[in-house]
This record gives structure tokens, sequence and C-alpha cells, in this order.
């Protein structure tokens, strides 16, 4: 995932809310007995619970660095 994915997914409710719509989606589709989407939505709940809570990362998110006295922002100057 990428840094603002990891940002915005950082709370607990959002990965458990997209994990949950996706189970129900796959229940619903159970219920119709639409086998093709069935197996979609089952995969897609599964890539849910492997990247929101087995392979996830925990770390809390850095802080951005600091910027140096001279306020440039460590750019080597343009020639």
């Amino acid at each position: 995932m990428k840094q603002r994915d990891l940002n915005f997914f950082r709370p607990l409710w959002r990965r458990v809310a997209v994990t949950a719509v996706c189970v129900v989606w796959a229940g619903l589709e159970l219920w119709h007995g639409e086998q093709l989407w069935i197996v979609i939505t089952l995969g897609l709940t599964a890539y849910a619970v492997w990247s929101f809570f087995i392979a996830f990362d925990r770390t809390p998110a850095k802080a951005p660095p600091a910027k140096d006295d001279k306020g440039d922002d460590n750019v080597p100057p343009q020639s």
C-alpha cells in the first residue's frame, strides 16, 4: 500500500468497516446463489483480512523531516 493509503486505513474502525462490507456482500451473493460473484467477493474478503489485519504495518506514521536553518528543505542549489 502507498503511504497515503496507510494513513487513511490507520484507524481500526475503517479497516473493520471495509472488511465487514466485503463479508456482507459475499453473504448476499451466497444467498442469491451467484457463484462467480461469491468467488470474487470471498477473494476480496480474504485480501482485506490479509492486508488490513495480518500484513498491516501497525507502527506509527513517521513525522515529516524538520526543516534546517535555511528553510530550503535540503534542496541542492540549482545551477
